[in-house]
């Protein structure tokens, strides 16, 4: 489909200018346009862009002391912290490969994956070194780097803190004395921002079992130009080292929700998903945003830091704000400041969206991606008159979307109709990490098969129906779970629900819900199942609906179907 402008956002071009540059060039640019700024304040400790450059550069020169090579894989299984952000960008500056390990992993997914992304470094923390220290025997691992977060706190602080310094475990090397022991002088390392990988994170792809996915120093430049110039307008310049910003004849900064230098965000959302390296670190460092970090979701704490650091904005998948608007402190807490809020990773259920436009001056923006496209594709306009709910917006600068028959992808499809969505632009991955074959099953000719459903509206918004693999096939009818949720949603005592098939020889997958209620609110399975069932066509209808404390999800707030499904197949059937 030809690409529609209609409502694209004043101010915004669209296309732009990307500079061809490595990953840690954003962090020296914002070290030379705001060295002063704090770039994170984590635990109440605070660096500035100058100093997170000083001391990646020292951590990039250690690595390379330790023998660490241009392409080496190095695994950091680390929550967000300033020493995540350390060796974030001091392994790329020492010309490693990023691979991002969750802490929640259980020891046979870290296994498989130090060992098929052919880790040699491991930087991991003390409290939770247990389980690698009982896997690292069995992978290429040459060195362990351990961090410990009561390092972020001044010796005077401690005994508030109440947070030890673990002894560091035989064989393992100190991170906080390795910074200390090294000059900040980098390896000189030639990359090639194009072609070179910067990060193998694993997903579950659009297919099958765990894979790498490769994205290039250029993919995530890309990416967070794309959405840093969209939430605050103008064009890309790069000059002399710093990446700059030239506004649209006419424009002001004061026309868009962030502003270069100056704005300051609460960030939860986990450095070792793709949504938060790219979008809430790199594209925060990139903007000279001030970033408040959290090792974990806490939503006294999250509130509290609100009004403590006087943040404009904040974001994360829809069961991060599910917590928050229902926490006693949410209608003491004076947003007045915040201009931005962002939801991914889920479809943000109405009552939720109201809630939060009540409390803000701001807008709210909800945006679409996957790990195979570096973070994002698609964004709402950053306006209110531009947000529509249900959908994830527009295609962003230089990214074409077409919708097409699941079986047959030479065949695009009209407005209106569901398909597959295809996506290509710069920010595409270059690939999935040592499997030639299945990168070829959903790269063709630069289109990435992303294995989601999704369809245009005549506006030119995208709306995410489902994805591929959680298509129910009951009685021979295609039924797609987000449809079923939608109407569970309407109901006033839901917060949040899952829809997953259960296997059936006659029937095939019979539809099974799985609801979260608001918190206090008060209905039985058999009204809400009545209630969903009677705004449903037959063979749409939910057979069992189960009432649950809350659904599980990941660390990137998505919900885990995978969970549910084998719950839902123990389930009996009348």
């Amino acid at each position: 489909m030809e690409k529609n402008y209609k409502y694209w956002p004043e101010g915004v071009c669209k296309s732009l200018d990307y500079p061809k540059i490595p990953i840690p060039q954003i962090l020296r640019s914002s070290a030379l346009n705001w060295p002063d700024r704090n770039a994170i304040i984590f635990g109440g400790m605070e660096i500035t862009f100058r100093e997170l450059d000083n001391l990646s550069d020292r951590f990039a020169k250690a690595l390379y002391e330790l023998g660490v090579r241009k392409g080496d894989r190095v695994g950091v299984h680390l929550p967000n912290s300033t020493q995540f952000a350390i060796a974030y960008y001091g392994l790329l500056k020492a010309g490693a490969v990023f691979v991002p390990l969750s802490p929640l992993l259980a020891e046979r997914e870290l296994h498989f994956q130090l060992n098929d992304a052919g880790v040699e470094t491991f930087i991991g923390l003390d409290m939770l070194f247990s389980a690698p220290q009982n896997v690292l025997p069995e992978t290429p691992v040459k060195r362990a780097i351990i961090v410990s977060l009561a390092d972020c706190y001044p010796p005077i602080s401690a005994p508030a803190k109440a947070l030890q310094k673990m002894p560091a475990p035989e064989g393992t090397i100190d991170f906080t004395s390795l910074v200390a022991q090294h000059e900040p002088d980098p390896p000189q390392v030639e990359i090639d921002p194009v072609n070179d990988i910067a990060h193998i994170a694993y997903t579950g792809g659009t297919t099958g079992t765990p894979k790498g996915v490769m994205v290039t120093h250029y993919n995530v430049v890309v990416n967070c130009c794309q959405f840093f110039y969209w939430f605050g307008g103008g064009q890309v310049t790069y000059e002399n080292g710093r990446i700059g910003r030239r506004l649209l004849e006419g424009d002001k900064p004061e026309n868009h929700p962030t502003r270069p230098g100056v704005e300051v965000i609460l960030v939860v959302v986990p450095w070792f998903h793709a949504m938060g390296v790219v979008g809430y670190l790199n594209h925060l460092v990139l903007g000279g945003v001030t970033a408040i970090a959290y090792p974990r979701f806490d939503p006294y704490e999250y509130l509290v830091g609100i009004n403590k650091y006087r943040a404009t904005a904040f974001g994360g998948a829809p069961q991060l704000f599910v917590p928050l608007v229902e926490h006693p402190l949410y209608k003491e807490i004076d947003m007045s400041d915040i201009r931005l809020v962002v939801s991914g990773a889920a479809p943000i259920p109405q009552y939720l969206l109201e809630n939060l436009l009540e409390r803000i001056p701001g807008v709210v923006c909800e945006a679409y991606g996957l790990s195979e496209c570096t973070m994002g594709c698609s964004c709402n306009p950053p306006s209110r008159e531009g947000y529509r709910l249900g959908s994830v917006g527009i295609p962003l600068p230089d990214t074409e979307i077409k919708i097409v028959d699941p079986e047959n992808d030479e065949k695009e499809l009209p407005v209106g109709e569901v398909g597959e969505i295809l996506i290509k632009g710069p920010q595409v991955m270059k690939g999935y990490w040592n499997k030639p074959e299945e990168t070829a099953l959903v790269l063709k000719d630069g289109w990435l098969k992303s294995g989601d459903l999704g369809k245009f509206d005549e506006d030119g918004y995208l709306y995410i129906v489902d994805r591929k693999k959680d298509m129910l096939i009951y009685k021979g009818y295609n039924v797609y779970p987000r449809d079923l949720e939608e109407v569970i949603n309407e109901h006033p005592a839901v917060a949040q629900s899952a829809v997953v098939g259960k296997r059936d020889d006659r029937y095939g997958d019979v539809p099974i819900a799985f609801v979260e209620l608001v918190q206090g609110a008060s209905v039985t399975e058999s009204e809400l199942l009545e209630y969903t069932n009677s705004r449903l066509a037959k063979y749409k209808k939910i057979r069992v609906l189960k009432i649950i404390e809350q659904l599980p999800a990941s660390a990137a707030g998505k919900v885990l179907r995978r969970e549910l499904r084998d719950i839902a197949q123990e389930i009996e059937i009348d």
